[in-house]
C-alpha cells in the first residue's frame, strides 16, 4: 500500500467524527482547556515565530502511540520527542525501557500538563520536560527521535536531522510524514499511521542524487 501524503492524512483527521466521547477528551482528558488559556494569555509572547513553524496541540491517539512505539520495537538507549506536546510519547518510551527520555516543548503550558501526568503516573523523577526551542536542541548524541509535527516544520527538520543526527539514528514521525524522506518501515493506517526513517539511508540516497546531477552536468 502506498503511504498517504500529508493532504491525504490530514484531510482524514478532518473528516473523522470525533463524537461525544471524542469531545470530552480532547476537552477534558488531553488538556484542551490548557492550550486555550495559552492561546488566549500568552500566545503573544510566541510572535516571533514564524507562523508556517507554529504547531496547533492535537495530543496522539492511543493508536499513534502504539505504531510509533511498535517502530521503535528493539531499539536502546534514550529517547528525545521534538515538540512533546503534553508528553504521552516520552512517557509511554520510558515505561518500555527508553533511558533517558527527554521531551522538547516550547509551550510551557504543555510541559507543566507533562509533568503533571509523569507526577501522577509515578515517574516525574525518571523522565524530563525541557521548554527548549527544538531547532535550537543538540541532536548530535541522539539515536531515536520522535515527532508530532506539520509537514511545513518536517520540510524544514529534514536538514537539522540529517546534519546533526548520527548515521545509526531512527526517526518515527507521527500523524504526518518528512515529506522528501523515503520511510524504511510504516506502521498503521490513515491518521495513525507512523513512519520510521533510518538516517543512514536518508543521506546515502541524497549522496546518490547530488552524483546523479553531477553526471548530468
Amino acid at each position: 500500500m502506498a503511504d498517504d501524503s500529508p493532504d491525504e492524512a490530514f484531510a482524514e483527521f478532518k473528516s473523522r467524527p470525533l463524537g461525544i466521547w471524542g469531545v470530552a477528551q480532547l476537552a477534558a482528558g488531553t488538556g484542551l482547556a490548557v492550550y486555550a488559556m495559552w492561546v488566549g494569555i500568552l500566545q503573544p509572547g510566541f510572535r516571533k515565530v514564524p507562523l508556517r513553524l507554529q504547531v496547533p496541540y492535537i495530543p496522539a491517539s492511543k493508536s499513534q502511540v502504539r505504531n510509533v512505539m511498535t517502530l521503535l520495537k528493539g531499539r536502546k538507549g534514550g529517547l528525545v520527542d521534538l515538540g512533546s506536546g503534553d508528553g504521552r510519547i516520552v512517557l509511554e518510551a520510558h515505561q518500555q525501557g527508553f533511558t533517558p527520555a527527554i521531551g522538547y516543548e516550547l509551550n510551557p503550558w504543555l510541559v507543566y500538563m507533562s509533568r503533571f501526568y509523569a507526577w501522577r503516573a509515578g515517574h516525574n523523577e525518571k523522565v524530563s520536560y525541557r521548554r527548549e526551542d527544538l531547532w535550537k536542541v543538540d541532536l548530535s548524541e541522539c539515536k531515536n527521535i520522535t515527532v508530532f509535527l506539520a509537514p511545513s516544520v518536517l520540510s524544514l527538520l529534514q536538514k537539522k536531522l540529517q546534519d546533526e543526527l548520527p548515521d545509526d539514528a531512527l526517526v518515527v514521525a507521527g500523524r504526518f510524514p518528512f515529506p522528501d524522506w523515503t520511510p524504511c518501515r510504516t506502521e498503521g493506517h490513515g491518521v495513525d499511521r507512523a513512519w520510521a526513517y533510518n538516517i543512514q539511508a536518508q543521506r546515502q540516497h541524497i549522496l546518490r542524487n547530488n552524483d546523479k546531477e553531477k553526471s548530468q552536468e
